[in-house]
């Protein structure tokens, strides 16, 4: 398998997986309706008009275009990736971090359209009569994966208090891999340097 189609499977299984969760949440859970799946792991609906793990920067349509924007360098850099033959695992590691970016952009553009309004009372509808609950380019970013490790006295979460999901993951990891293990690659690709890394098929 050509590290090409390994891109693609992993970027179309990424953004899959987190499609998937993010539309049975907003489907069957209201706004912050919580599931226990252990003591410290919990599934919590909640929605953000931010960045991963609920940050606010700029306006809701600045958001949405960045991560386009985003989304397309991150195709071209990949196309680039491949075409110099650089090393798989940098390759894909890269892919992750696009399916991440990707995966967001989905309910900033369409979700709005596509879904009724999320409520604490009521749970959304697909394609509601009276149309969605926000034009194109201004959907909410779906959140569920809650990690509560620490707890005070008072039941209050010390650590890990942000809700995310499945694009904000991919993102987080692919950083973290890169820091870790694909530094030297990341540094010469963005010094331009043209580096010679014949894949050897397994």
């Amino acid at each position: 398998m050509s590290t090409r189609v390994k891109a693609i499977l992993l970027i179309l299984v990424v953004l899959l997986i987190d499609q998937i969760s993010k539309i049975y949440i907003k489907l069957n859970f209201t706004i912050g309706e919580h599931v226990d799946v252990f003591n410290w792991f919990q599934i919590y609906f909640i929605e953000n008009n931010g960045m991963a793990f609920g940050m606010e920067f700029g306006g809701k349509l600045f958001l949405t275009v960045f991560r386009i924007i985003a989304v397309c360098f991150l195709g071209y850099y990949l196309h680039l990736l491949i075409k110099r033959k650089v090393r798989t695992g940098y390759v894909l590691v890269i892919s992750l971090l696009l399916a991440g970016a990707a995966g967001n952009i989905f309910d900033s553009v369409f979700y709005g359209v596509l879904f009724g309004e999320s409520t604490y009372y009521d749970v959304a509808a697909f394609l509601p009569e009276g149309g969605g609950y926000a034009p194109f380019f201004h959907g909410k970013v779906v959140d569920m994966l809650y990690f509560p490790i620490i707890r005070n006295a008072a039941g209050e979460t010390l650590f890990f208090s942000p809700v995310f999901n499945i694009a904000d993951s991919a993102i987080t990891v692919a950083v973290f891999l890169i820091l870790l293990f694909f530094r030297k690659e990341f540094n010469d690709t963005l010094d331009g340097k043209k580096k010679e890394h014949v894949e050897v098929a397994e």
